[in-house]
């Protein structure tokens, strides 16, 4: 199957530089170039793409009013380009509020020097979103074809064997929705401390971080090197650096650059393990939306250490990937959709 694709940009020089990337891969298409949001929203009622690029600064109408009016009219996938800054960040956040599902940065010198790395990134992502069959207008999260009656509520015996000493959650594509969805629900006094990995640019955790801190009852910050967990706080993983729990307190996080050969700065993986070593069977984990597997392995320690592994469900992830990779290893004791997450964990503890 062709995806078709529809890339939105005021520059010429990135419109051709993104269509090049793209039809170098032989399942995709650009079906249409657009300068500005108006044309944006006529040319996607008009060709019906698959997946849709979109930068957020252009004439006559930014990006994030042409995600919302396609959002509204013709539901798809849409990936926005940002510059790595604060306002970047900023801007990004609210267009994935609006509709947007992904977001990639957008770096001059990456794409004027042909990157390969850019290249794959671009079209792993468009390929997994193509895949995606139908969006709600209002949300933009995946509809279910089937829906099914959802499952009782465990008790708080079976979910864990012992009180969980943190939460710790991991996502990727479509996590900043998906964690705002769950912190949301939780109250201010909520009992456990939260670890959040996201993957996310160095410069965007910050801005993310502050939109958190304003829309959920409990406190949320970017986390610093020496950081205690204390509970109703969640502490966001910056980008581009690591997370453990320290070995001597594992009550007090550090943060550092690690390994280089990490494919994810933060990983998922890394921050489970540490999670694992450090607090045993009251070891917690939580999966989310996402490409790729990261956290699968990290899942695997929480797990042989007696800890818990939750994950989010098919129909309800923006890429069933990491999820999937917990729950096809037998790892996750509770696979649920994202609306039911946080009041889940609420009633579990």
């Amino acid at each position: 199957m062709t995806v078709k694709v529809l890339v939105v940009d005021d520059s010429l020089f990135f419109q051709n530089r993104l269509k090049e990337m793209l039809e170098s891969h032989p399942d995709i298409e650009v079906i249409g170039l657009a300068a500005d949001g108006r044309e944006a929203v006529d040319k996607a009622l008009q060709l019906k793409p698959d997946v849709i690029t979109m930068d957020y600064e252009m004439p006559e109408m930014d990006g994030i009013a042409a995600v919302k009016e396609i959002m509204a009219k013709q539901p798809v996938p849409i990936i926005m380009f940002s510059s790595l800054t604060y306002e970047g960040a900023r801007i990004t956040l609210e267009a994935l509020d609006a509709g947007a599902v992904d977001f990639m940065a957008k770096n001059f010198a990456q794409f004027s020097s042909n990157s390969e790395g850019l290249k794959s990134e671009l079209l792993g992502r468009v390929i997994a979103l193509a895949s995606k069959q139908a969006f709600s207008a209002v949300t933009n999260q995946p509809v279910a074809s089937n829906p099914v009656a959802p499952a009782p509520l465990k008790s708080r015996s079976s979910v864990f064997g012992k009180r969980p000493a943190a939460v710790v959650i991991g996502a990727s594509t479509g996590g900043p929705v998906a964690l705002t969805e769950v912190l949301s629900q939780l109250p201010a006094n909520f009992s456990l401390p939260i670890v959040l990995v996201q993957h996310m640019p160095a410069n965007f955790t910050l801005a993310f971080a502050e939109r958190l801190n304003r829309e959920c009852k409990i406190t949320v910050k970017q986390a610093q090197d020496g950081d205690t967990l204390q509970p109703g706080l969640a502490l966001l993983t910056p980008g581009g650096m690591q997370l453990s729990f320290n070995r001597s307190n594992p009550m007090r996080l550090d943060i550092y650059e690690g390994d280089p050969s990490l494919s994810y700065k933060p990983s998922v993986d890394l921050s489970f393990a540490s999670a694992a070593e450090a607090f045993g069977s009251r070891s917690f984990g939580m999966v989310l939306t996402g490409m790729g597997s990261d956290g699968c392995e990290g899942a695997r320690a929480i797990k042989a250490r007696g800890g818990a592994i939750w994950s989010q469900d098919r129909d309800s992830s923006v890429i069933y990937g990491m999820p999937m990779a917990v729950a096809k290893a037998n790892l996750s004791d509770n696979v649920l959709p994202l609306d039911r997450i946080g009041s889940e964990l609420v009633g579990a503890l």
